[in-house]
């Protein structure tokens, strides 16, 4: 744990080797990348963390301000407190807090991964309106239940993302903890909202970057996350067959066999321009 003024952070490590910081998404702790870290064969220095509101991660948003600066603030103390260089992997949510992180540029990154993440900004700035609005409508509706008293108005942002009968399917506790969260959930997608994304900005990030999304993701995550591969100068993409938005506990292990190949790659490369 990371002790702050604003408040604490969740941070845990484990292992040796290259570090690698794993963000998870929304509704989620540091303990969503377990099946995953699993598959790294003991060859990393893993360290988590939770975003802002999640596990012993304490909010530092309002409903007044949602700036995904806060997200990127705890990330970059995260960071530094590792002592060095890192290759920083996010999912969802996580995914879009990473890129914010890689956007400013002021901690040292070996590489970056982004798995699924909301960036509504681009579809946006890129004409994606059509699936600019899926996003919107969503989110529009989610919050307007949840507003009027629907106790598990998250279930329609999960199966949004899982498919119909998602959040039905999830272990009771799983399902009791996202509808716990539901607030911080809510600042989140404000702060996707609020996150400017354009073909210029995302040309700034220069580090090996590789963007990941499931075959049966939602078309709109996929064509957003595509642009993003597409408009970061040194993106590759990859696409885990069979896996929709929540791989990293479905498809652990093609999950980690994408970023061990990724951080392999990044590495060769750092050695080749030195």
């Amino acid at each position: 744990m990371i002790y702050q003024t604003p408040g604490l952070i969740d941070y845990q490590e484990a292992g040796k080797g290259p570090t690698v910081v794993l963000v998870p998404g929304s509704c989620s702790t540091g303990a969503a990348w377990r099946p995953v870290i699993g598959h790294l064969h003991g060859q990393f220095r893993c360290v988590t963390t939770s975003l802002l509101g999640y596990g012993g991660t304490a909010e530092r948003r309002t409903a007044d301000d949602t700036d995904i600066a806060y997200e990127r603030e705890i990330l970059e103390t995260v960071i530094r407190r590792t002592g060095g260089p890192v290759h920083l992997v996010g999912h969802s949510f996580g995914g879009l807090a990473v890129l914010a992180v890689a956007l400013r540029g002021r901690v040292p990154l070996l590489s970056l991964t982004i798995a699924e993440a909301p960036a509504v900004d681009i579809l946006k700035q890129t004409g994606e309106q059509q699936h600019y609005d899926t996003f919107r409508n969503m989110s529009r509706a989610y919050s307007a239940a949840f507003r009027r008293g629907e106790a598990d108005a998250i279930a329609r942002m999960i199966d949004f993302y899982g498919g119909a009968g998602t959040f039905a399917a999830w272990p009771q506790r799983v399902r009791d903890y996202a509808i716990e969260t539901t607030p911080a959930n809510l600042l989140d997608w404000e702060s996707a909202y609020g996150l400017r994304l354009t073909p210029a900005s995302l040309a700034a990030v220069t580090i090996p970057t590789l963007v990941v999304w499931g075959e049966n993701s939602h078309p709109a995550v996929r064509r957003a996350n595509d642009l993003l591969s597409r408009h970061i100068p040194r993106a590759e993409r990859a696409t885990i067959a069979g896996a929709s938005h929540f791989m990293i506990a479905t498809h652990p292990k093609q999950f980690a066999d994408l970023t061990i190949r990724h951080f392999e790659r990044a590495i060769l490369a750092l050695a080749a321009a030195q």
